[in-house]
């Protein structure tokens, strides 16, 4: 039976989050180690991920023209993407790691997420009682912690790569049966009619398209700087320490840096509630865009400060990203709610294919120092975006009129 209370359904929630969104960077996490046993190319490095990316957004504008996160129970809908995606992540333990059924099982891994953090962010939103924006910060903060566990399990169990796949496959199939004790609050519906041409209501609703396009300036850079920082951390701390102990350190600092953005989008979440989302997330973003363009100039410097740079750059980097969801929520009918969320992370998935697939190109062309640098546009339109959102009429929807 699911918990009829508020607090105890989101902890059960934010279980589920971190358990099942562990997958998403599974096979990326152990790249540095795959790459010594097999012989890698810069696209198949790069694919690990992005075909996760391609899978979420498939599976995400295939749900969001069907509407299925708003004619589906959301519970029933997240335990079947769950033992999918677990069943998909485990099946890469049975095939050669250079083979291209890999792909194929990381991108129906990818599409079955679809129907993970959208619902979640649906079944969140459900309880909001004038803290929207703290309750999708508190599920995005589990969305971070869950993409950075696969760095932790690969820092701390070293014998073999596959055991991260192994171990993040089980946590998928526990946030499965954890989800059923997740109740749903009075916000919540279900069953609304099948409806081909709700999904263009994101783009025929100005203030609705401007926080799109603030959240499509965010994930430019999210995603790619997540892929890669583990790969860039690697190759600096090989520079000043010997070999084994720069390969623990890039997982565990990695680790760090992604989890630590929990805190950032927890912290958002108050914020945004409190002094308006609009202002947060241009904050947010102006901070990223700088550390995106300066992280690069501590490669091979002392590992503590690029640390340190790091940590700074994952903080603000996902501060931003539950305020975007909580904004579409707040814009839109109430009845696609579920369908708007989807159709949002969806396209902005579809953006991390390019930036991911680009870095090695930039690496190529300009070196690790100024590598993560055109990542900075991402935030700089996603900041022009959302000021013209805050002087919009309809802003005053957002956060209960302070934008």
């Amino acid at each position: 039976m699911p918990f009829r209370t508020k607090g105890a359904s989101l902890a059960v929630l934010a279980y589920a989050e971190v358990a099942a969104m562990s997958l998403w960077f599974s096979a990326s996490a152990v790249m540095p180690a795959l790459r010594e046993e097999v012989a890698l190319s810069a696209f198949q490095q790069s694919a690990f991920t992005s075909a996760v990316q391609a899978g979420f957004v498939a599976g995400s504008l295939t749900s969001a023209f069907l509407a299925l996160a708003d004619r589906i129970d959301p519970r029933l809908f997240f335990t079947i993407s769950a033992l999918v995606a677990a069943t998909a992540n485990a099946l890469i333990l049975t095939v050669d790691p250079t083979s291209p059924v890999v792909l194929v099982l990381r991108f129906i891994t990818g599409a079955c997420i679809a129907g993970i953090y959208p619902v979640g962010m649906k079944i969140a939103a459900s309880w909001a009682k004038g803290d929207l924006g703290l309750l999708v910060g508190l599920l995005v903060s589990a969305l971070t912690f869950g993409s950075a566990m696969p760095h932790l399990v690969n820092g701390l169990i070293v014998v073999d790569w596959r055991w991260t796949i192994a171990v993040t496959s089980l946590l998928a199939v526990s946030s499965a049966v954890a989800i059923r004790s997740a109740g749903s609050g009075p916000l919540m519906t279900v069953g609304a009619r099948f409806d081909p041409g709700a999904a263009l209501w994101a783009w025929k609703l100005p203030a609705l398209r401007l926080a799109n396009f603030g959240y499509f300036g965010h994930m430019w850079e999210l995603y790619a700087a997540w892929a890669w920082l583990g790969v860039f951390l690697d190759a600096s701390f090989r520079l000043v320490m010997d070999e084994g102990a720069a390969i623990t350190w890039a997982r565990l600092a990695t680790f760090a840096t992604i989890a630590v953005g929990s805190a950032g989008a927890f912290a958002a979440g108050v914020l945004a509630d409190k002094v308006g989302r609009t202002m947060v997330t241009s904050i947010a973003m102006a901070v990223s865009g700088i550390c995106s363009l300066t992280v690069g100039l501590f490669f091979g410097g002392p590992p503590l400060l690029l640390i340190a740079v790091c940590l700074l750059w994952g903080v603000s980097i996902i501060a931003d990203s539950a305020q975007f969801s909580a904004s579409v929520a707040e814009l839109s009918n109430r009845y696609l709610v579920g369908t708007m969320i989807t159709l949002q992370t969806a396209i902005g998935f579809l953006l991390t294919l390019v930036s991911i697939h680009l870095m090695p190109v930039f690496v190529d062309l300009v070196g690790w120092t100024w590598a993560f640098a055109p990542l900075a546009l991402g935030p700089a339109f996603g900041i022009w975006a959302m000021l013209k959102l805050r002087a919009h009429p309809d802003s005053v929807k957002l956060a209960g009129g302070r934008r």
